[in-house]
């Protein structure tokens, strides 16, 4: 039997006297009394204003607080059996996985679900990728492209499942009851998202899951009970965040809102406690870190902490102190407690702006009639990076609805992850996306929907962009041309464009998401700056055709 499942298997049965331990006095009170949708919405009240974590890039820092084996140097992988060390770099053989697909809520990266490490966790490239965007569900066979690496299963579904997918994806028995309680989190956090695929979802408040997966889910939860990893990784994410997964610290919850109980008002128990006025400061949290990630030099980085109490009096004070404490700010220093003690609470920026290279650390202290309470703020600062263009390469793997596009990117750089710009032609009309990727390759679906495609790709890197690779275009019968682009990037300032390209190019065009021109220029040339309104941008030139997206604040 393997490691990790003697250790669940022995915590098993003693997870049920676990799974209040860790929620704080009163934390569940709002739930009291609620039945089926108003206990959702009560939930998702509770749970959908958090503190977000700093960056996409920062994801593995996090993941060693939250997902590392006890006692090893390996991470904790749901979706393999490999032993990975957590010194390796992210992209070839680790992805961030995004446990509930990012395209179905339409794959926006500034929306809070996209770092949200209540449904992020390290896996195994190879995985990832046959995982796709495909449901969970029980594996019929794997034949016909299908996956099975002892953990991981994707392949044609049993009857009644899958909800019109190709494939499903079915975790190993250990982990079903994890992925089970993510994702009645997911569909409970972000019931007010649009969903641009419907397999296992409904577009409502209550129940958002159709009914195939909720006999699934609740059959998973209930068949591999809370375990220990997941108690302890809940409290892990709550210092991060200041919110929780209440599926774990109370399983009984799903079923209430899915199951055996609903129409039944749900009572907490031993969760609730009687209000006895004192002054409390709810969020954040007693040893919260606020972790800005890794920033360039002169670059700055924002993270919003999440300050809630009740019966506070007078304002709560924000102060300053220790360490390199002149590498991080706020904009004010003190916040009046009828804010705070609101439902929606109190968001406070603080700001990090590294004057220098290496690792910075200060804190924080709220402090008022409640007493005062320390957050810890992190960062690391590198010289700012210098990134030279990838190739792209031809495609493989071309079917009537999919592809793999690919590339190849240079030696001995340090690379956060990839922007792929696909562009779908149909018809007269042509549309342009940003697809992210952690290794060279990326699937692209959804090609039956349109005539022929694009695809070129840039290295990402503290936010800097390279220069676009050249440009290749894909036709239903194969590779149709390769063009080579003159690099151009657009770096964005306040207020503010510059262009960078090492030679002047020509026929200029600005336009806004609505495809209006906003602006056109005959020339531009190498560290032009231009002012322009604050907004969303997609800018061409005759040498570089494919557009440069562009967000101007």
């Amino acid at each position: 039997m393997k490691l990790h499942r003697i250790f669940a298997s022995a915590l098993a049965t003693t997870a049920a006297l676990w799974a209040y331990a860790a929620a704080p006095n009163g934390y569940y009170s709002s739930l009291n009394g609620k039945k089926d949708a108003a206990l959702k919405t009560a939930t998702y009240e509770l749970i959908h204003n958090f503190t977000k974590v700093s960056s996409y890039t920062a994801l593995p820092d996090y993941f060693k607080r939250t997902d590392v084996r006890p006692g090893t140097d390996f991470w904790w992988d749901m979706y393999s059996d490999m032993e990975v060390s957590t010194r390796i770099t992210f992209g070839r053989y680790m992805n961030r996985e995004h446990s509930f697909p990012k395209s179905w809520w339409g794959g926006s990266t500034s929306v809070a679900a996209y770092t949200d490490l209540n449904h992020l966790y390290p896996g195994e490239a190879k995985a990832n990728q046959a995982k796709s965007n495909y449901p969970l569900g029980t594996v019929d066979s794997t034949t016909g492209g299908g996956f099975d690496n002892g953990i991981t299963k994707v392949g044609y579904p049993v009857n009644g499942q899958g909800g019109g997918a190709k494939f499903v994806f079915e975790p190993d028995d250990e982990y079903k009851g994890d992925f089970a309680r993510t994702y009645f989190y997911m569909v409970t956090c972000y019931q007010d998202y649009t969903w641009a695929y419907n397999y296992m979802l409904v577009q409502n408040l209550y129940p958002t899951l159709n009914q195939w997966s909720v006999n699934l889910l609740l059959k998973w939860h209930r068949e591999d009970p809370v375990s220990q990893k997941e108690i302890d990784r809940n409290e892990t994410v709550y210092q991060i965040q200041n919110n929780r997964n209440p599926f774990i610290d109370m399983p009984e919850l799903a079923e209430y809102i899915w199951g055996e109980k609903m129409g039944e008002a749900f009572s907490p128990g031993s969760v609730i406690v009687t209000p006895t006025g004192e002054p409390e400061l709810t969020t954040p949290v007693k040893d919260m870190t606020l972790d800005f990630g890794d920033v360039a030099v002169g670059g700055k980085s924002v993270s919003r902490l999440f300050v809630s109490g009740k019966d506070l009096g007078g304002v709560v004070k924000v102060q300053q102190y220790s360490g390199d404490a002149e590498m991080f700010s706020t904009e004010i220093t003190q916040i009046p407690a009828s804010q705070v003690c609101t439902a929606q609470g109190y968001w406070l920026e603080v700001n990090y702006v590294p004057t220098a290279t290496g690792e910075h650390s200060s804190r924080l202290l709220l402090s008022g009639d409640f007493g005062s309470r320390g957050v810890a703020l992190r960062g690391t600062a590198y010289p700012v990076p210098v990134l030279t263009a990838c190739t792209a390469t031809a495609p493989t793997d071309i079917e009537s609805d999919r592809y793999v596009a690919n590339w190849t990117a240079p030696e001995n750089e340090v690379i956060d992850y990839y922007v792929v710009t696909r562009t779908r032609y149909t018809g007269g009309s042509a549309v342009t996306e940003e697809v992210l990727a952690e290794s060279n390759f990326a699937e692209m679906t959804g090609f039956d929907e349109s005539d022929r495609e694009s695809y070129a790709v840039q290295s990402v890197r503290l936010g800097y962009r390279s220069p676009m690779s050249n440009v290749i275009f894909v036709d239903h019968s194969g590779i149709t041309g390769v063009t080579t682009e003159q690099p151009l990037v657009v770096q964005t300032f306040t207020g503010s464009i510059r262009f960078i390209c090492s030679v002047p190019q020509t026929g200029c065009r600005i336009y806004d998401t609505m495809g209006r021109l906003v602006r056109s220029l005959d020339s531009v040339e190498q560290n032009l700056d231009i002012d322009i309104a604050t907004g969303i941008y997609l800018i061409v030139t005759d040498q570089h055709p494919t557009p440069v997206k562009v967000t101007v604040r």
